[in-house]
């Protein structure tokens, strides 16, 4: 593919509200729960596995909503935020190559935090290896990721899985026999 492979905050928060891409469906969400600032690489190759490869960044501040809350007196990134970038990542991956629908988090095979994210660090670095990418009957994607603080892998995940769908509904609510899931 020969597409953008570094995109800015400004074009992540565009994702956000559906305009940067031809798939108004295929949105980042917005803050507070977007997990990144910008993503400094994307591509279908390289990588481990040669499939594909993303690197993202998150400028960490003591301000950010999160240590406010968890902990009081012990401020801490929880872990499932790193999680969720993760699945933002490849849900972003799989609208920049073409895919349509919306996306949902899948699941993740193995999970492991090893360190912590606290106020006083600068930033966090996601890296994403794609190992699997298909397209037929829906665009799916699998990969294995690890979190850096200060250039140490502190979270790892194996197997974590994100797919579009063009089909999905909600109902905002009025009637859960609605929903596909």
């Amino acid at each position: 593919m020969n597409k953008k492979m570094r995109f800015s905050r400004q074009d992540l928060l565009s994702s956000g509200l559906g305009k940067l891409f031809e798939n108004l469906d295929g949105k980042l969400p917005k803050p507070p729960m977007l997990m990144m600032d910008k993503i400094i690489h994307i591509s279908d190759e390289g990588g481990a596995y040669g499939k594909g490869e993303i690197k993202a960044e998150l400028d960490i501040d003591k301000s950010l909503w999160f240590f406010d809350c968890h902990f009081k007196n012990d401020p801490v990134m929880p872990g499932c935020l790193g999680l969720d970038g993760f699945w933002q990542l490849l849900g972003f991956f799989l609208t920049w190559a073409g895919g349509k629908g919306k996306g949902r988090a899948l699941g993740v095979k193995d999970l492991k935090f090893k360190g912590q994210v606290r106020p006083y660090h600068e930033k966090i670095t996601y890296r994403i290896d794609i190992k699997k990418f298909i397209t037929k009957p829906t665009h799916m994607v699998w990969g294995d990721a690890v979190l850096e603080v200060k250039n140490k892998a502190i979270y790892f995940a194996k197997d974590l899985q994100v797919g579009l769908f063009e089909s999905l509904t909600w109902d905002y609510g009025k009637d859960p026999a609605v929903d596909p899931f």
